[in-house]
């Protein structure tokens, strides 16, 4: 696998994680002791990124946060989505010109 696509791929799943974490703060507003949770993330050197889950310490709600981090989240997706699109584009197009 290219390293475009292994950037790509790995983006994309970094933000899967940090939405999947934001979708969790938000589904348990009601819980009286949500203790909160964030994502730490990486650079490898060879490309892409390592994510982890990380108790924050911190307890309660805050919704405003949370929304932008989906958003953030969203946007980040996008862009490694493209990423990948691109590098498949491109080796489609060097596999025409060899064939």
């Amino acid at each position: 696998m290219s390293t475009a696509f292994s950037i790509g791929l790995s983006g994309m799943q970094a933000a899967q994680v940090q939405l999947g974490v934001s979708a969790h703060h938000i589904a348990n507003l009601a819980t009286a002791d949500l203790q909160r949770r964030q994502v730490a993330s990486q650079s490898l050197p060879a490309g892409g990124v390592r994510t982890e889950v990380q108790s924050s310490g911190g307890m309660g709600e805050d919704l405003a946060r949370d929304l932008v981090q989906q958003r953030q989240a969203r946007h980040l997706y996008v862009a490694n989505l493209r990423t990948v699109q691109a590098a498949d584009h491109l080796l489609g197009t060097l596999l025409d010109t060899f064939t």
